[in-house]
C-alpha cells in the first residue's frame, strides 16, 4: 500500500546524496520534493521533472524567523510552510513532510526493528490518526531511541515533539516559524492549545544527523546548539529551558503539563476487532 495523503521532501545542497529521496524510489513510494531555483538544475541530474517543486521566494521573504536580528539565514521554514499550502491547494486533508536525510523506515514488533520495503507504514498511521478529531502532528519515532534490549510495551506516545517526518492536517491555524527547532515549536504550539500529537513507536525512522552529512541545514548548526537552545527557550519559556548535557546546551522540554490532552474519536467510530497486519509479512 501507498499514503493516502501526499508526501513531500524538503531538500538543500543534497541533490547527489539525498537520502530520503532514494529511499521512497526504492519503496515505490510517490512524492514531491522541493528546492532552491538555484539548485534546480542540480537536481534535474537525480530526480524526475514531475517531482520536483521550485521553492517561491516569497516564502523566503515572508518568513517569521522569530528573532529580528541582521542574521538573514532562514533555515527551513520558508520551505515547509511553502509545503503547506501547496498540499492545501490539492485538495488534500494532510500531508507529509520530510527532511532529506533518512535512511530507512522499521517496523518495531516483539522488539525486532524489520525494515520495511513498501509505503504500508504511512498508510497505517494516517488511518489511525484520521479515527480522532484532535490529532493535529503525527510522525514515526527515531529508531535510535527504541533499544532491541528494552521492553517497549506501548505502540505509540501521546503529547510530544515529532521530528523530521510529520503528518501535519492542513486546516490547523497555524504555520512554521522561527530559524532553529520549528518542528518542536510547532508541536509545542499545537500542545498549548488542547490539541494532540502522537508519535509512534510501532513504526520508526532511522535519520541520519544533520552534523554527518553536508548540505541540508549545516550553514544553521555550524554555530553550535547554543543559539538554537536559546531561541526556543525565548518561544516558550513557561516550559522549555537550556541546559548543558552530553558535553553540549541542549533545549529541554516538560511535557508534563500536556497529559491532560486526550484525544477525541470520531463520532461513531467503529473500529474492527482483531489485528489488521495490513499484508505485511516478515521475511
Amino acid at each position: 500500500m501507498n499514503p493516502s495523503y501526499p508526501i513531500y521532501i524538503i531538500s538543500k545542497s543534497r541533490w547527489e546524496n539525498g537520502l530520503t529521496y532514494k529511499l521512497l524510489d526504492k519503496l515505490d513510494v510517490p512524492y514531491r520534493m522541493v528546492v532552491e531555483k538555484e539548485q534546480y538544475e542540480n537536481y534535474l541530474e537525480y530526480v524526475d521533472r514531475d517531482k520536483l517543486l521550485i521553492l517561491p521566494k516569497k516564502y523566503s521573504e515572508e518568513y517569521d524567523t522569530f528573532w529580528k536580528d541582521e542574521d538573514r539565514r532562514k533555515g527551513s521554514g520558508p520551505a515547509r510552510n511553502f509545503v503547506w499550502d501547496h498540499s492545501t491547494e490539492s485538495g488534500a486533508k494532510r500531508h507529509w513532510i520530510m527532511d532529506d536525510n533518512i535512511e530507512g523506515f522499521h517496523r518495531l514488533n516483539r522488539n525486532i526493528k524489520a525494515l520495511v520495503t513498501s509505503g504500508t507504514i504511512f498508510k497505517i498511521m494516517e488511518d489511525f490518526v484520521d479515527r480522532y478529531k484532535n490529532v493535529y502532528i503525527a510522525g514515526p519515532n527515531y529508531q535510535n531511541f527504541i533499544r532491541r534490549s528494552e521492553k517497549v510495551s506501548y505502540p505509540f506516545i501521546l503529547n510530544t515533539r515529532i521530528y523530521s517526518c510529520l503528518l501535519i492536517q492542513n486546516d490547523i491555524p497555524y504555520r512554521w516559524r522561527g530559524r532553529y527547532n520549528e518542528d518542536t515549536d510547532l508541536c509545542l504550539r499545537v500542545l498549548k492549545d488542547g490539541h494532540c500529537t502522537i508519535q509512534f513507536n510501532a513504526f520508526l525512522q532511522g535519520k541520519v544527523t544533520t552534523q554527518r552529512m553536508k548540505g541540508g541545514n549545516m550553514e544553521i548548526y555550524k554555530e553550535g546548539t547554543l543559539q538554537k537552545s536559546k531561541m526556543l527557550a525565548e518561544m516558550h519559556p513557561d516550559v522549555a529551558k537550556v541546559v548543558w548535557r552530553f558535553n553540549r546546551w541542549h533545549h529541554l522540554v516538560d511535557y508534563s503539563r500536556f497529559k491532560r490532552n486526550q484525544l477525541v474519536k470520531l463520532d461513531g467510530l467503529d473500529v474492527p476487532k482483531g489485528i489488521n497486519n495490513y499484508g505485511m509479512i516478515l521475511k
